[in-house]
């Protein structure tokens, strides 16, 4: 297998590690040639993993790619969330109040390279962290208040690290870099109690009141207990065995910190952080079709360096997502040069890497509502009266901010547009997903790949009634099982 270490600049690297490439942060995001890598290891030691930074991007498009990535997205996205951290960590507080109880003062900073520390005694607790967060740099400051607590946690640069650990350092990379395996921690599943997530301030809530109250209604015939839940019961959520999340899921928000949590307690889940975390970037999602040979209207990433070239390969008008958009949220049409500058230079500011893709008019979308690699339902959504998306959030009428539905059943979908959407979703991985699919010219297309679709009362559930409610519960019970 392929190793590269993945860094910002290259040439202040100062590791001379055998069998392994050194390259640029913007090399490995922008050049094609690494897409058609298919076996490849890497190791991101960029400077700074936030959100939609290069080294986030790195993480993300390694995945996308089928790279195997240390750390992954999933360990960025729990190192920026303290509460996450606090959560994990939880299950190792004994080792953290051994490993420090003979310190003195009252504030202590583990530095933790590679999994180690330079002094021994703190080699358990080191390991034992890295396994949590997979980072190769990492520092945790922890404060004594009648024990002692983590006060804060972050990913390290090389330049951060003092002169005189760089010996031990350069050693730890030695024996990290030559290991075949690299530990993750291991993940279970588990038992019987229902909590459905729900925000009642959600702006486009996947479920409407009535099929919220068929999930409740169903389960209690399916002898699952079954409760509303809203984000400030986050504590709570270790009382319940099944955690289905029934509102808008971003990386940033609390559904990802209750998927994370329930993932991390051993609760069944719908939908699994990955899920999450691969289907709310559009730039994961843009790399991992490509990478898959599925059709797509023609999609370009967009970064500083190629911006100026889109326009001659996408044509215009073109469709303008930021990476994280959701519900048409985030999702502009430039119709011609001048907005598509203006937008461009909006969007780059919050994201290293945006998408571009090529606009294809159509009456409806196809949405194949998938569990578990299996059809359950199928719809067409038409486009809102006089707009170019399914939802038009600026329409005056609320009747107007979203289109016509029909449900059929899945025997009438042609069968190329089935296949590509189960296709799709295992690209993702098992869960509840909505794939939207156009077909131009008699060619289909993904457009999107949807975790936590809508399942709303009249609307999906049309053709199959309360088997689409079953179809759901009965995968949260097989989890559980």
């Amino acid at each position: 297998m392929n190793k590269y270490i993945v860094v910002n600049q290259p040439e202040k690297w100062k590791f001379s590690i055998d069998n392994i490439i050194v390259i640029s942060s913007q090399e490995y995001l922008t050049n094609s040639t690494f897409s058609l890598i298919k076996k490849a290891r890497i190791f991101n030691l960029c400077k700074d993993y936030t959100y939609q930074t290069k080294g986030y991007y790195v993480s993300l498009l390694a995945e996308a790619r089928g790279h195997l990535a240390i750390p992954t997205i999933k360990n960025l996205v729990d190192l920026n969330d303290l509460k996450l951290v606090k959560i994990v960590s939880e299950d190792f507080d004994d080792v953290i109040q051994q490993s420090l109880k003979n310190i003195k003062s009252r504030e202590f900073t583990l530095s933790i390279y590679f999994g180690q520390n330079v002094a021994q005694k703190y080699k358990e607790l080191s390991s034992l962290f890295y396994k949590h967060f997979q980072v190769p740099f990492l520092r945790v400051k922890f404060s004594f208040n009648t024990k002692w607590n983590i006060q804060s946690i972050k990913a390290i640069s090389e330049s951060e690290i003092p002169a005189e650990h760089l010996e031990s350092v350069h050693e730890f990379a030695n024996q990290y870099f030559s290991k075949k395996r690299y530990d993750t921690p291991k993940l279970t599943k588990s038992d019987f109690d229902l909590a459905i997530l729900v925000n009642p301030n959600d702006a486009a809530p996947p479920s409407n009141s009535k099929a919220l109250r068929k999930f409740v209604d169903i389960a209690e015939k399916m002898n699952i207990y079954a409760e509303i839940i809203t984000p400030k019961d986050l504590s709570r959520l270790t009382s319940f065995d099944a955690l289905f999340i029934r509102q808008s899921t971003e990386v940033n928000n609390e559904a990802y910190a209750f998927a994370r949590k329930a993932q991390q307690e051993d609760i069944a889940i719908i939908d699994y952080p990955d899920a999450i975390l691969k289907c709310c970037n559009k730039v994961y999602m843009a790399e991992a079709l490509n990478n898959a040979n599925i059709a797509t209207p023609k999609t370009i990433i967009v970064h500083k360096d190629n911006r100026n070239e889109v326009i001659t390969q996408v044509g215009l008008p073109c469709v303008l997502k930021a990476p994280d958009s959701t519900f048409s949220f985030g999702v502009k049409k430039a119709k011609t040069e001048e907005e598509y500058t203006t937008l461009v230079d909006e969007m780059l500011k919050e994201s290293d890497l945006i998408i571009a893709q090529e606009f294809c008019p159509s009456d409806y979308d196809w949405r194949i509502g998938i569990i578990d690699d299996e059809v359950f339902y199928a719809c067409k959504y038409y486009m809102a009266k006089g707009h170019w998306q399914i939802y038009n959030w600026k329409a005056k009428k609320k009747k107007e901010q979203d289109g016509e539905s029909d449900c059929l059943p899945i025997e009438k979908v042609p069968k190329k547009v089935i296949q590509m959407a189960l296709k799709s979703a295992k690209l993702m991985g098992k869960g509840l997903y909505g794939i939207d699919i156009k077909v131009v010219n008699n060619k289909p297309m993904v457009i999107e790949i949807n975790d936590n679709p809508n399942i709303d009362f009249g609307v999906e559930d049309e053709y199959y009634g309360d088997l689409i409610y079953t179809k759901i519960l009965s995968a949260l019970k097989t989890r559980l099982q």
